[in-house]
């Protein structure tokens, strides 16, 4: 089972990385933050056992690249960045600060699902198959 932390504040994007998840036939348990107080502590909280995390940067109380900041930690899962902003000025930040890579997310659901499935196969694949 796929283990995911989802910090993104808009309940639409969350709704469709569900059901990307389960379009792709992959058992997923998803622990959401809708803000990035919330995400910043789910991180951080003892025992706190991720396969990958998603996070958006435009958060409400601090941001992505806030999160990315105070998340510097070798030991922790892979965070990947997908954000609206196709700014690659930020997303070179958010590289630099530790995210494993950034996504724009595309326009349109099969677009959408298709990124969520690539961050699936990248980043959790080897981990649900035994390896």
């Amino acid at each position: 089972m796929l283990h995911l932390g989802l910090i993104e504040d808009n309940p639409g994007d969350v709704l469709l990385v569900r059901e990307a998840l389960r379009s792709c036939l992959v058992p997923a348990d998803v622990t959401i933050a809708y803000d990035g107080e919330e995400g910043l502590r789910m991180l951080t909280q003892e025992g706190a056992k991720f396969d990958f995390v998603i996070l958006d940067l435009q958060l409400p109380k601090c941001n992505g690249l806030q999160i990315l900041e105070h998340y510097r930690r070798e030991e922790g899962p892979p965070v990947v960045v997908f954000t609206g902003s196709d700014s690659k000025a930020v997303c070179q930040r958010a590289i630099e600060l530790g995210a494993r890579e950034c996504v724009t997310k595309p326009p349109g659901v099969n677009a959408f699902f298709k990124a969520v499935h690539d961050m699936v196969e990248r980043f959790a694949i080897g981990k649900l198959i035994g390896y």
